[in-house]
């Protein structure tokens, strides 16, 4: 997406814990030494905290990747468990046979036992490494410190590092747990990045993607840190965003304005530190979540083939919401006839009431197209194929949607995250005019931007009624239409039977060069993308046009 256009090699803002881009600050380099202590000393416990997100998995792949050969490691991810699941969950990882009781604690302590005992004389040190220990029970935590006492009379037979978020540490400090408490040899707390460190954060990653100039300017790295509190996990989502921001506007620099609106987009609210630092448990599934969530749920169900999807689909995210409190002051509609102050884009949306619902803004898409929807009677794609039509559902640019020149239904967010359906009748240079119930209005394109998140609909016809990816190696008409279509578009193009309906190579090449002369993907398979650009080139008969002078 974004990373050819950066120059990158890959993403480099991604939530996985990719030991290759962990930062080396000077909280972490102390944490992952306390976390190597632990694998080279033997005895009790040592406890790594830090809050949602500050790194303390990508810490534990790096030590995994640090491991000495002579060295074992039990790794549970998941503690949720009973004190027989627990113990069933290390001998697993140690590849332990089970005991013929298995369900016994005894009997799983003792397997454990022996092998402890046979791996010591054979010069190996075993771990056992829990992460997410805050989610141990009080039972669990007994279990563990019991563990403890399997030894030689020279050394513990198993050390124990505990990854955790700072509850754990609450938790020892508990009275019935001070036996354990007292047997934590080494604590470390992980504490967010410093500003500074956070500048040097979102260098290094990407550098490591292969970035070759600075991308992101200094106000916009100190707006990263003001909105994450410095906290990785944060830092990553927030910085992604903005990525795609700036690529949805062809800009190859990251400014301040561009990390608001992404961190914008993020929360589906207006920011604040605060603010941002509540969400942070939900931090890893806000990316996933914004994609699916949306007005099409009321709209429509998607009935477009994963076929077609996979292979015509622009994903282009862009022209994400503005925090509210760092927009400028809305303009006054460029059609306002009345003298004084005009209300701005916003403000008409939020008291426009049912007007920008989605059946609203549905019946006037459909009536553009000389059809009529009916609120109630089906979901908005059925009741398009039965006029002859199709949905198509898309993220992209308002260039992206330019080039496809179709009225698109825009979904709208406002300042309080109410979102809002409109309809794009019209679009200039620097306009475009919105339909909004039965009112037209025209607005600066950077007003529209603010509210949008890039989420558009629009209804098209497809060639001889049949909507279908067509692609080399198909026999049938749509095949005839492609190849007329290309023909009628390109008068250089000649093939050898206009009338052929079968796809071959000849006809995979030109369309290969259609579409990069589009900028559209370029694979030789006309999708519903390609279609709709190709009937808007030709000026299909009864569809309405967006773009004036067309």
């Amino acid at each position: 997406m974004y990373t050819k256009f950066f120059g990158l090699n890959e993403k480099p803002f991604a939530i996985t814990p990719d030991p290759r881009y962990l930062f080396m600050s000077e909280r972490h380099g102390e944490g992952l030494a306390h976390l190597v202590y632990g694998v080279t000393e033997s005895g009790g416990f040592i406890q790594l905290t830090g809050e949602v997100g500050t790194g303390k998995t990508t810490l534990v792949r790096t030590l995994l990747g640090q491991i000495p050969r002579e060295v074992d490691v039990a790794l549970i991810l998941n503690p949720n468990l009973t004190s027989t699941e627990f113990l069933v969950a290390i001998c697993e990882e140690l590849r332990i046979p089970p005991p013929e009781e298995r369900h016994s604690i005894r009997a799983l302590v003792d397997a454990l036992n022996r092998h402890l005992l046979d791996a010591h004389a054979r010069g190996r040190r075993t771990i056992l490494l829990i992460d997410e220990a805050q989610n141990l029970s009080a039972e669990v935590l007994e279990q563990l410190r019991l563990l403890t006492n399997l030894e030689t009379t020279r050394q513990k037979l198993l050390q124990i590092i505990l990854i955790a978020q700072p509850e754990l540490r609450d938790m020892l400090s508990q009275t019935e747990l001070r036996q354990l408490a007292q047997r934590v040899t080494g604590r470390y707390h992980l504490e967010p990045l410093s500003r500074e460190e956070t500048a040097r954060y979102i260098d290094h990653r990407l550098k490591v993607a292969g970035a070759l100039a600075e991308i992101f300017d200094p106000a916009a790295k100190r707006e990263v840190y003001r909105l994450s509190g410095g906290v990785p996990r944060l830092i990553n989502v927030i910085c992604d965003r903005a990525l795609l921001g700036a690529y949805s506007r062809e800009s190859r620099r990251v400014d301040r304005r561009t990390v608001r609106r992404a961190a914008a987009e993020v929360s589906g609210q207006r920011l604040t530190p605060a603010a941002l630092r509540w969400i942070m448990p939900a931090a890893g599934l806000v990316c996933a979540a914004l994609i699916g969530a949306g007005a099409w749920s009321v709209l429509a169900s998607r009935d477009v083939s994963p076929e077609a999807e996979a292979v015509d689909t622009a994903t282009v995210p862009l022209e994400q919401a503005a925090e509210a409190d760092d927009a400028a002051p809305a303009a006054a509609p460029l059609d306002a006839a009345a003298a004084g102050p005009q209300p701005g884009l916003e403000e008409v949306l939020q008291s426009a009431g049912d007007a920008t619902d989605a059946a609203a803004a549905m019946a006037t898409l459909f009536a553009l197209w000389g059809a009529e929807y009916v609120d109630g009677n089906g979901t908005a794609c059925s009741q398009a194929e039965a006029a002859g039509l199709r949905c198509y559902f898309d993220r992209g640019s308002l260039s992206g949607i330019r080039q496809l020149d179709r009225p698109v239904v825009l979904t709208l967010t406002d300042g309080d995250g109410r979102e809002h359906q409109v309809v794009l009748v019209e679009l200039t240079v620097d306009t475009g005019t919105l339909a909004i119930g039965e009112r037209r209005s025209t607005w600066p394109l950077e007003q529209i931007s603010d509210l949008w998140f890039g989420q558009y609909l629009l209804v098209w016809r497809p060639p001889e009624g049949i909507e279908e990816v067509i692609r080399p190696g198909m026999t049938d008409e749509n095949v005839v239409w492609l190849r007329q279509s290309l023909a009628a578009i390109d008068p250089d193009y000649r093939p050898a039977s206009l009338d052929s309906s079968y796809f071959d190579d000849e006809l995979a090449a030109r369309l290969k060069e259609f579409q990069r002369s589009r900028r559209l993907r370029v694979d030789g398979i006309a999708g519903a993308r390609t279609q709709i650009l190709i009937s808007s080139l030709l000026g299909a008969e009864g569809s309405p046009r967006l773009v004036p002078g067309n």
